[in-house]
C-alpha cells in the first residue's frame, strides 16, 4: 500500500504543476456574486461529497476529484466530522476519546512513514489534490446531529474551531460551511462560536451556514458579519410531500422561491441552493419504494435557482454523496449503486452546461428578469428569466409554448436561439424585432424534462 501511495503522490506531483495556485474568493461589490481576488467571475458548480475524507483512499479520492474536474465542478462540499468517533479508511481516528477539543494529530506529514500519517494529514492531502485541479473544498467542520444530541459544548467547539482555522489558514481553496443539516436554533451558541472563532482567525476564506432541509441560513444568521453568503437547502420533497404546516417556508419543489426570498433581504448577500434533491435519491428521502429524482429534475433545480438570482448551484448524487463503496455497509436512503458508478449519473455530466451558459455572457450584471415573461405558469410550467444589459435567458422545464415581452429588451433586434441543457448546444431560431410580444415554441413535445433555455442577444 505504501508503495502505491508513493507512486500516486509522485504522479500527482507532476500532474499538479499544470494548475496555477487557486485564488481566494470574495463577494463582488454588488453583493450578488463571487469572484476571484483578481476580479474574474466565479460560478460555484458544487458537488456533495460529504464523506470524501473518511470513505475513500487517497487513490480513490484523486479518482473522484479528477472525474469532477473533467465535468466542470469547482466546489466539493465535504464533512470534516460526520460523528465524533470518525475514523478514515486507513483506521486513523479524528479525535482522542471522541472529544472534539482534542483532535488526534501526529508530528510531521510524511505519508511514506505510517506512524506519522494521521486523519488530518489525509484531509490535507485531499484538499491539496483538489486545489491542484482547480477545486475548492466547502468544509463542514461537524455534522449538526453531534450538536443536537448535546455531544458538543460551546467550550469544546471553540477549541475545535480554533484548531481548524489555524490548520487550514494557508490553504487557498477552503470555503467554510458552518452548521451541518440542522436548524440554526438547535445549538445556536455552538454555531455562533464556530462562525465568530473561525472568522477572528481567518479573514481570508468565505463562510456560510449549511441549514436543514427547506430552510436557509438567513433565518438565523443573515445579520452576522461572519456570514458572507446565504445557503439554502431546498430539500428532497415533492409538492405533495411538503405538507408541514409548521415550516416557515412551504415551497415544495419551487426552490426558486427560497432564492427569491433571500435575494430580497437586506443587507444584500449572495445566495445559493447548496442542497436540492439529489439524483437517484427517493422522493422525500426515507421511503425507498418512492420514485427516484432524475437528471432532468436536478437540471430544473439548477436553472430555476440560478435564474432566480443564485450565484451558482450544488449538485448531488445519492451514492456519491455518501461514498457507498461495498455491499453490507450501513447506508442512508437506499443507494442503488456504488460511488464510482454513481459518478457516471447523467445529471453529473449536464451540470457543466449551466455553468458554461452563465459564463458565456457578462456575469456580474445579470439579474432576475421575470418582467420579460408574459405567462409565467405554475409548478412545472413555471418559467424563470434572467438578463444582463445585452442578453436574456428564459428557462422552461416542460418545453411549453410561451410569450416574451420583446419591448423590454434593448436595441432594435435580438438574435434568438434555443440552448439545450442536456448537451450544451445552440439552435438558431432567427432575428426578431424588440417590440411587442413574441411567442416561442420549443422543440419536441410538451412534457416534464423537455427543458430548454431561450437565449436572446441584442444585435
Amino acid at each position: 500500500m505504501l508503495k502505491k501511495i508513493g507512486f500516486v503522490i509522485f504522479f500527482l506531483g507532476i500532474f499538479s504543476t499544470n494548475y496555477a495556485q487557486l485564488s481566494s474568493l470574495k463577494v463582488t461589490p454588488n453583493q450578488r456574486y463571487l469572484s476571484t481576488t483578481d476580479g474574474k467571475p466565479f460560478f460555484w458548480l458544487g458537488d456533495t461529497g460529504w464523506l470524501l475524507f473518511t470513505k475513500l483512499t487517497r487513490e480513490e479520492a484523486v479518482q473522484y476529484l479528477e472525474d469532477r474536474r473533467q465535468k466542470g465542478f469547482n466546489v466539493i462540499q465535504v464533512m470534516g466530522l460526520h460523528t465524533l468517533n470518525a475514523v478514515n479508511l486507513y483506521g486513523d481516528s479524528a479525535l482522542v476519546n471522541h472529544n472534539i477539543a482534542r483532535p488526534l494529530t501526529t508530528t510531521g506529514n510524511r505519508p511514506e512513514v505510517a506512524q506519522e500519517y494521521d486523519f488530518w494529514d489525509h484531509i490535507d492531502y485531499v484538499i491539496d489534490q483538489a486545489a491542484a485541479r482547480g477545486i475548492y473544498i466547502a468544509f463542514v467542520p461537524m455534522w449538526g446531529g453531534n450538536v443536537k444530541n448535546k455531544a458538543v459544548t460551546p467550550e469544546r467547539a471553540k477549541v475545535y474551531a480554533t484548531f481548524l482555522a489555524k490548520r487550514f489558514l494557508t490553504k487557498s481553496n477552503i470555503i467554510w460551511l458552518n452548521g451541518g443539516d440542522i436548524k440554526g436554533s438547535e445549538g445556536l451558541a455552538v454555531w455562533q462560536i464556530f462562525g465568530k472563532t473561525i472568522r477572528q482567525i481567518d479573514t481570508k476564506h468565505l463562510m456560510t451556514y449549511h441549514p436543514r432541509g427547506r430552510t436557509s441560513s438567513s433565518e438565523w444568521f443573515h445579520q452576522q458579519t461572519w456570514l458572507d453568503f446565504n445557503m439554502v437547502q431546498s430539500g428532497h420533497r415533492t409538492y405533495a410531500q411538503d405538507t408541514s404546516k409548521n415550516e416557515q417556508w412551504h415551497y415544495g419543489e419551487d426552490n426558486w422561491r427560497y432564492i427569491q426570498a433571500d435575494y430580497q433581504r437586506t443587507p444584500t448577500k449572495p445566495v445559493i441552493d447548496g442542497e436540492p434533491s439529489y439524483e437517484g435519491i427517493p422522493h422525500g428521502l426515507h421511503d425507498e419504494t418512492q420514485p427516484r429524482w432524475t437528471a432532468d429534475e436536478v437540471r430544473r433545480y439548477g436553472y430555476w435557482s440560478v435564474f432566480a438570482g443564485a450565484f451558482g448551484y450544488t449538485y448531488g448524487q445519492n451514492a456519491v454523496m455518501q461514498m457507498h463503496r461495498q455491499k453490507g455497509e450501513e447506508t442512508s436512503f437506499g443507494p442503488l449503486e456504488f460511488w464510482h458508478e454513481g459518478m457516471k449519473a447523467q445529471g453529473s455530466f449536464q451540470m457543466q452546461y449551466l455553468k458554461n451558459l452563465l459564463l458565456s455572457k457578462p456575469f456580474f450584471e445579470r439579474k432576475p428578469a421575470q418582467f420579460l415573461i408574459q405567462d409565467q405558469g405554475k409548478k412545472y410550467d413555471y418559467l424563470l428569466a434572467t438578463a444582463g444589459k445585452k442578453y436574456a435567458f428564459v428557462y422552461t422545464y416542460t418545453g411549453r409554448t410561451f410569450s416574451i415581452k420583446m419591448s423590454h429588451l434593448t436595441g432594435n433586434q435580438a438574435k434568438v436561439s434555443w440552448y439545450n441543457p442536456r448537451n450544451g448546444t445552440y439552435t438558431l431560431i432567427g432575428t426578431f424585432p424588440t417590440k411587442g410580444v413574441q411567442t416561442f415554441d420549443p422543440p419536441a413535445e410538451t412534457k416534464a424534462g423537455n427543458d430548454w433555455v431561450l437565449v436572446l442577444e441584442n444585435q
